[in-house]
């Protein structure tokens, strides 16, 4: 099969990535402007091993922001890491400080790394969090199988 190589990062190509991701959470910070202070709402998180992707919407449904692990220039496998998920829960409190909200609800659903990081992140940025609900599908017997074939 050969050697494999290791690709090691210079210290331009790391300040480099750095760089943009700082941009990237720039940008994500001056979003959209809420229009009213709300009270409470809810914080939904959807992880897969692809990617992860945080909304925070009001108790109506309305969307307040969101933001995902491409969203923040992050490419490939790096979208569903951990490290991801806390930069993504990140950029999500600051759009849920601008919009003023309080206290809130977290549903969790789905399967990847990325699950336990992205709420720890939200509870160490000082957010009053009511309840965490994990909303994940569960299947349960299926369909019925076909008939068995006759010939």
């Amino acid at each position: 099969m050969g050697k494999k190589r290791v690709i090691k990062q210079s210290n331009e190509e790391a300040i480099k990535e750095v760089e943009v991701l700082e941009s990237a959470m720039k940008k994500a910070e001056t979003g959209e402007q809420a229009r009213r202070p709300m009270q409470a709402g809810r914080v939904y998180i959807a992880t897969s091993y692809n990617n992860i992707i945080m909304t925070a919407t009001d108790f109506s449904g309305n969307v307040i922001g969101w933001t995902s692990g491409g969203h923040l220039q992050f490419k490939g496998p790096k979208k569903a890491t951990p490290f991801a998920a806390a930069r993504v829960a990140e950029a999500l409190v600051q759009k849920i400080r601008k919009a003023g909200l309080n206290e809130f609800q977290v549903f969790i659903r789905g399967v990847g790394g990325g699950r336990e990081s992205a709420l720890r992140t939200l509870i160490s940025q000082g957010l009053n969090i009511v309840s965490i609900k994990d909303i994940t599908p569960v299947a349960h017997g299926g369909v019925r199988p076909p008939k068995v074939r006759r010939v």
